[in-house]
């Protein structure tokens, strides 16, 4: 099996490392320090679990790698619609992506039986130059639930969390998913197959639809945001109408709400990645978290009027924050 990884960072580095040790063909797509870092000494993952180092191909230029069977996205969602350069030439016919995504993906009413099928949303397609550059054929869906983050160049540490589930847009089993998930195993992940993976993407959306925008719009952690009783409530009332959309669109997954604002209680005063992007001025990734259900919602005629006063908000934040001095967006 040949993979490459394109946007080889926290996730992506540490996925390529554990297929490396599995036995797969890995490479790398990455830039600066963190490249070169692993380019002299591998990948080191320092875990809970066991730390351990691997020494995969890594470059900038994937037309030095070819084709792959598997192209592992580690981009956010916001690059994806330019990130042709470094993906097309890694193409062959049966290659298949693999969008490690937060958020409603491009492929979301691929393959998907229903009044909808086929539907292109402009919030996470515009004008689809997304499908253009990732057909919704090639896609395999993938939600993470692990937590890791570079420490140093080269150097990945794993905080918690081993599952990447993944799954077919038209709820298939295919060979090329079990194929896959059969390598993750094989380097220590978890890799579930899921028949519908439509329902944990809206599970894990809970927490990032109503967290990532308010932590960005209070500077608040998410311990800060559920102690605080407006700011509580004004996350469940997210997720109910998150709920709603979900249902509208023909997905129904069992999740309490009280028990996902609990469990996000007990993360503690950590900030989302959407702050962490603010802070660094770099863009933030709401469309696929955000915008995308209130046009989900336009869609099937649902009232999210909680989730539309948040993104307006946001989207201004989005549209008017300076970088910090010195950092490049």
């Amino acid at each position: 099996m040949k993979v490459a990884v394109v946007g080889a960072g926290a996730i992506g580095a540490y996925v390529g490392a554990a297929l490396h040790r599995a036995g797969a063909d890995v490479h790398l797509i990455a830039r600066g320090p963190h490249l070169a870092a692993m380019r002299r000494d591998g990948v080191r993952v320092l875990s809970p679990r066991g730390d351990f180092t691997a020494r995969p191909a890594a470059t900038d230029d994937p037309s030095e790698v070819g084709p792959v069977d598997y192209v592992f996205l580690g981009l956010k969602a916001n690059s994806y619609a330019g990130s042709g350069p470094l993906v097309h030439p890694l193409m062959h016919r049966g290659t298949a992506v693999i969008a490690a995504q937060n958020g409603i993906p491009w492929w979301y009413f691929h393959g998907l039986a229903g009044p909808y099928t086929g539907r292109r949303l402009d919030s996470v397609d515009p004008a689809g130059t997304v499908s253009a550059t990732l057909p919704p054929e090639r896609a395999i869906g993938c939600v993470v639930y692990a937590a890791t983050e570079i420490e140093a160049p080269g150097v990945v540490r794993h905080l918690e969390g081993t599952r990447f589930s993944i799954g077919e847009p038209d709820r298939t089993v295919s060979r090329r998913c079990l194929d896959f998930s059969e390598a993750m195993v094989a380097g220590g992940l978890k890799c579930p197959v899921e028949s519908d993976l439509r329902n944990d993407i809206w599970i894990k959306l809970l927490g990032n639809i109503s967290f990532n925008p308010i932590s960005a719009l209070a500077r608040a952690t998410m311990g800060q945001i559920c102690r605080h009783p407006e700011t509580r409530a004004l996350v469940e009332s997210m997720m109910r109408e998150t709920l709603d959309v979900a249902a509208a669109v023909g997905c129904r997954p069992e999740i309490s709400v009280e028990r996902r604002i609990a469990g996000a209680e007990r993360v503690g005063d950590h900030k989302t990645s959407t702050l962490q992007d603010l802070e660094k001025g770099k863009p933030l990734e709401l469309d696929v978290l955000l915008a995308a259900v209130v046009e989900l919602a336009e869609l099937a005629g649902t009232p999210v009027p909680t989730l539309r006063a948040v993104h307006a908000l946001a989207d201004l934040l989005a549209t008017t924050s300076p970088a910090p001095a010195g950092s490049a967006v």
